[in-house]
């Protein structure tokens, strides 16, 4: 696939996962929080277009001898991070960075779906230490808290970089010590579950008959609906992530496409109030969403 094709998917799927309305608890078009705002996420959304279309133009250079340990994922995800953070003072897309660029990369050698799937597993398995550092230096500029809160070769400890060249360690290794506690950990190392079986499916079908709003909104409440968020998690503990999971089955529960959406319309607005109110951040859903969005957006030239 063309690599400014996949650069341009990648912005807008970035773009329209912030702009649906209203994403309950999450910055959207009519929500901002104290400390970012609806603007920061679409300027972060485009700025990555550059680096998207690098990684896949390198990615399909490497395409003849599938050299998956060539493709360069760290160098590319910290080159967005520091990109983004040339204009957004605060972390607004790392989870979404780590996602999009293998989808990216892999777009650029894949022919059908199930291949495109494969290959960001390949890309994920057989990346090397060099982007396990790169990686690192990404979360250190986004100040992300999350993956590195374990003591095992934390993104905090003063000998991380030395631990991690010392263990010969990939960017699989590493988050998959995290993905029992992390939804984007588990993602990356287990072919993407949540994007190809749970939000693409949703998002292509209500896409292509509904309003793109409605369906990237649907999108975000299946995921969370099956998903307990994992940020909500790390902050409040995991039976709250359970409850705002229950509530987001609720709410989908109340819907009605072809009949009378003016209660969902207000279960989906009380649910986002109740969220904002109670500072609860379903961060994680929020970059799975993107990422569901992207591989549907592709599918589309499969």
């Amino acid at each position: 696939m063309n690599p400014d094709l996949i650069a341009k998917i990648a912005q807008i799927s970035s773009v329209l996962e912030v702009s649906g309305y209203p994403k309950p608890g999450n910055v959207h078009r009519t929500r901002d929080f104290h400390d970012m705002v609806f603007e920061d996420f679409i300027i972060s959304g485009i700025v990555i277009g550059d680096t998207i279309r690098e990684a896949a133009s390198f990615g399909s250079e490497i395409n003849n001898s599938i050299s998956f340990k060539e493709a360069n994922i760290g160098k590319y995800i910290l080159k967005a991070v520091k990109e983004t953070d040339k204009w957004i003072a605060n972390n607004t897309n790392l989870g979404i960075i780590m996602l999009l660029t293998p989808i990216a990369i892999s777009a650029a050698i894949s022919n059908t779906i199930d291949e495109l799937r494969e290959n960001i597993h390949n890309i994920i398995v057989n990346s090397t230490v060099i982007d396990t550092i790169a990686l690192y230096e990404a979360i250190g500029i986004a100040d992300a808290g999350g993956m590195g809160d374990q003591k095992e070769f934390s993104v905090t400890s003063d000998d991380a970089i030395k631990e991690l060249i010392e263990n010969n360690l990939n960017i699989f290794d590493v988050l998959n010590i995290s993905s029992s506690w992390d939804s984007l950990a588990k993602e990356l190392t287990n072919k993407m579950p949540v994007t190809f079986d749970i939000g693409y499916p949703i998002f292509s079908k209500l896409n292509k008959e509904y309003s793109t709003n409605l369906a990237t909104i649907t999108t975000f409440l299946t995921i969370l609906s099956e998903v307990p968020d994992t940020l909500i998690s790390r902050k409040y503990g995991d039976e709250k992530a359970l409850e705002v999971s229950n509530l987001a089955r609720e709410v989908l529960d109340s819907m009605d496409i072809d009949e009378d959406l003016n209660t969902f319309n207000k279960k989906i607005k009380d649910f986002d109030d109740y969220l904002f109110e109670n500072k609860l951040n379903p961060g994680t859903t929020a970059d799975l969403t993107a990422s569901s969005i992207m591989v549907s957006l592709l599918s589309d030239y499969y």
